[in-house]
């Protein structure tokens, strides 16, 4: 039986991806195409809007012109980082007052408003977010949808097979990267790293490289006679959380691929030994700044500066580089790859919200890839990259890397 849906609303949390200003320019095109009554706000920058009350409307003019919005990065009506549950914090940043319950202060103002369905759009955190605020309006009365989409760059949300947005951040960061390995030219022994994001999943780390390996083989043309070789601006290694990384052994290879291409190019997950480098501060006294979901600050851990410690003695550097291509590509507008993914799954939330069925849009792992919403109770962040994946190995062969030593298990 069809929900009647008179209106609805749009927030966007987390870091950004790009698909955040599509996935709202899709939703708002649909929900036109099916009924041009519905009503239509967005909170602004997310959980902080709903708990503040903060709202931009979608007016005639922005119906008419939503498609604009497939063609930016970022998100129009803004993200922030605020768990629900997390009342201590809310307090703290002045979004509730004392004594008051986030998730009450959300669902009356979802009353208040007049809104039938909710779509949120984010990652992991977002999303069980989205997953307590409609466990508590089940359980409290209130008569409201929500229905998630899931954003990240990671690749890392149970039980989805492609978050939004993930294709595009590793095409590019492939692409950034092509630019920033030019600096081997620079000066002699150069060792530089890519630092990549990805706080426990190396999914975005391996197919950055994967993009990059495969561009240079098939896109791009070198002069070997004059120097500019393939080799020289080639991945070299790669190393992500879910595997182990043999220094020594890592170092006696790298160190001939410098002696020989006088640079060398990793890439590197921004989580990849994050425990054993917040074992070292701790031990030198050093606090671990925490966000507001319990993560540690990944920028103040800052893994691609202990790679390059590490291995530039090793390696005999003359000097080294890191670089970080995170920001630069999580707020690309999204690829062909992504926009077809973003509208396939906006239109697929928007029939779930008239049939009031809430969840997480996407295509489950667990129902044969069916692109459905996953129950709410199923989502969480934490799944690895599988490194056995075949293109993963493939390049890992023709870059001369042994294959991870141990495997990551993360249990669902």
């Amino acid at each position: 039986m069809a929900k009647q849906v008179k209106k609805v609303a749009f927030l966007t949390a987390g870091g950004l991806a790009p698909c955040l200003s599509a996935s709202i320019g899709f939703l708002i095109d649909e929900y036109t195409k099916r009924d041009p009554n519905v009503e239509m706000i967005g909170y602004i920058n997310g959980y902080m809007g709903l708990l503040k009350g903060e709202s931009i409307k979608v007016t005639d003019e922005v119906r008419k012109n939503a498609l604009l919005l497939t063609q930016h990065g970022g998100s129009p009506i803004g993200n922030s980082r605020v768990k629900l549950t997390n009342v201590a914090d809310c307090v703290k940043r002045g979004l509730v007052k004392e004594g008051e319950d986030p998730l009450k202060v959300a669902a009356d103002q979802l009353v208040k408003d007049g809104v039938d369905v909710l779509h949120t759009i984010g990652g992991d955190d977002t999303n069980t977010t989205a997953a307590d605020l409609a466990d508590y309006l089940a359980k409290n009365g209130y008569q409201l949808t929500v229905v998630g989409l899931p954003k990240t760059i990671d690749n890392d949300v149970y039980p989805i097979k492609q978050s939004l947005g993930a294709y595009t951040a590793a095409e590019e960061s492939a692409k950034f990267f092509a630019n920033v390995v030019k600096e081997n030219s620079a000066n002699p022994r150069m060792l530089i790293i890519h630092e990549v994001m990805g706080r426990n999943c190396g999914w975005l780390t391996a197919f950055t490289a994967i993009y990059y390996h495969t561009m240079l083989k098939r896109r791009i043309k070198f002069l070997p006679e004059f120097g500019l070789t393939r080799e020289r601006q080639d991945v070299h290694a790669v190393y992500v959380p879910e595997s182990r990384v043999d220094f020594e052994s890592e170092a006696v290879r790298l160190r001939k691929i410098m002696d020989k291409n006088d640079c060398v190019n990793i890439f590197v997950s921004e989580g990849a030994c994050v425990k054993e480098i917040i074992k070292e501060m701790k031990k030198r006294g050093e606090d671990i700044p925490m966000d507001a979901f319990g993560h540690p600050r990944l920028d103040k851990v800052n893994v691609g500066q202990w790679f390059a410690k590490r291995f530039g003695e090793k390696l005999g550097a003359e000097k080294t580089m890191v670089q970080k291509s995170g920001y630069y590509a999580r707020a690309a507008a999204p690829n062909k790859k992504d926009l077809e993914l973003i509208h396939a799954c906006a239109v697929k939330a928007v029939e779930c919200a008239f049939a009031g069925i809430g969840g997480v849009v996407g295509k489950d792992e667990g129902n044969h890839n069916d692109l459905r919403a996953c129950e709410f109770s199923r989502v969480k962040g934490g799944k690895p990259f599988n490194v056995r994946n075949s293109r993963f190995r493939k390049m890992l062969k023709e870059i001369g890397q042994p294959r991870p030593r141990k495997t990551r298990v993360v249990k669902k």
